[in-house]
């Protein structure tokens, strides 16, 4: 899977909006939606929220993690921890990406979530790489991956994948054949 493919999973996350238009509700293979009232919330999927403020027909609100205390909050605590930290979404750096690509107007302190889920970000795949290291050091057979979101997974999986095929290819090297003539004199 790709970071494209995954940021398409990400669209289906729903996120408030407030419309500027009357619409009843609209029936969708995924569910219903609406009924859309100017100036009263909504939730929608991601994909709908990002098309409908292309064209002016609605504002985003911030999802309630998207606020400068809690994310320093939560990048703090993941520096502290030895072990990866629930996030506040399984898509938030998708999330983080798409509303301020198209609605930063619409999210307070823009700039500042931005850094903050970048930190967030970096944090996370620093002890991802330092997770995957011990892991191949160790000579590990399987791992926990405990509280990370597909990205992360994504960003780091085809590098270790390929890691751990090499390491193999070398084990197997290193061992004698049994066909094998002996080198002992």
């Amino acid at each position: 899977m790709d970071a494209a493919e995954v940021e398409f999973l990400a669209e289906k996350e729903l996120v408030t909006i407030i419309p500027n238009f009357s619409l009843d509700k609209i029936y969708l293979i995924g569910g219903d939606l609406g009924p859309f009232s100017p100036g009263l919330p909504v939730a929608v999927p991601l994909w709908l929220a990002v098309n409908l403020k292309q064209r002016q027909k609605c504002r985003l609100l911030p999802a309630e993690w998207m606020d400068v205390e809690k994310l320093e909050k939560m990048r703090d605590h993941e520096r502290k921890e030895e072990t990866f930290t629930p996030v506040p979404s399984p898509y938030y750096m998708e999330l983080t990406k798409l509303l301020l690509n198209h609605a930063s107007e619409d999210i307070p302190k823009a700039d500042a979530i931005r850094t903050l889920i970048k930190d967030l970000w970096d944090t996370r795949i620093a002890k991802l790489r330092v997770s995957a290291d011990s892991f191949v050091r160790q000579q590990e057979a399987h791992a926990k991956l405990d509280n990370l979101t597909l990205m992360e997974i994504n960003t780091s999986g085809a590098f270790l994948t390929q890691a751990l095929h090499h390491m193999h290819k070398l084990r197997t090297n290193l061992q004698p054949s049994e066909s094998a003539p002996s080198q002992d004199f």
